[in-house]
């Protein structure tokens, strides 16, 4: 693990911010913490982190405006907090483009965890970006053009806007065409989380690269009771 990496916590709890802020630093983060959005803000304008986790409910600006904001100019992963388990507060985070999801109370090791599993999973991106530098290759299924070499994707000639995730998930599925492949495979290889690691962001990824991909004559199946399948429409 690389001890520089920079991990900032917005939480009006104190208790909370605390408890976070001690374990990850137990665990060799560097770690910094604010009281509410607009410090969080402040703090990332002067000197970007490595990783971000953001209550929903703050004072001044919440959760949701600061990852809203956050995602038009950065990639950097987000966790949402949030005291209210509803379908709604969710789907609203991962919209907005947040990395996943807890729910208080929650277990600090499971988010230490979550938190590895994502930092794992951009290093090893990384080795995978630099190893294949001079043999990068595109990656075509109808309409739509994904470019390791670039790190980016396309429908015809129009560039599609995706989070980290959702290029993951897109190239993952993309070498797979046809093929279907299990949630706890994506989980596995594309967030990088055990496969005993409880969460939906596999399908509200899903749901959000289907949205995006409705200009192209391509689709995402589900594959009921197993996981998903990429392919061209049918004419």
């Amino acid at each position: 693990m690389n001890k520089e990496q920079l991990i900032y916590i917005a939480d009006d709890d104190r208790n909370i911010r605390q408890a976070i802020k001690t374990f990850l630093e137990n665990e060799g983060y560097r770690v910094e913490d604010f009281e509410t959005g607009d410090m969080v803000m402040e703090a990332f304008k002067k000197c970007p982190c490595d990783l971000m986790i953001l209550d929903v409910m703050m004072p001044g600006t919440d959760g949701f405006e600061v990852c809203r904001q956050i995602r038009e100019k950065s990639i950097v992963p987000i966790i949402m907090l949030t005291a209210r388990d509803t379908d709604m507060d969710y789907a609203t985070g991962m919209s907005l483009g947040s990395d996943d999801y807890f729910t208080k109370p929650f277990s600090v090791v499971a988010l230490s965890m979550r938190v590895k599993a994502i930092f794992r999973r951009i290093e090893f991106e990384s080795r995978r970006s630099r190893a294949n530098e001079e043999d990068a290759h595109v990656l075509r299924l109808g309409t739509v053009t994904l470019s390791e070499a670039l790190h980016r994707a396309d429908i015809g000639k129009e560039a599609l806007a995706l989070t980290p995730n959702e290029y993951e998930l897109l190239k993952y599925l993309l070498e797979r065409s046809g093929q279907a492949v299990a949630r706890a495979e994506l989980l596995e290889k594309v967030w990088g989380y055990e496969t005993d690691v409880e969460t939906r962001a596999t399908d509200d990824t899903v749901r959000r690269l289907r949205k995006k991909l409705e200009p192209s004559n391509v689709v995402i199946e589900t594959v009921w009771g197993y996981g998903f399948r990429i392919r061209e429409k049918e004419v």
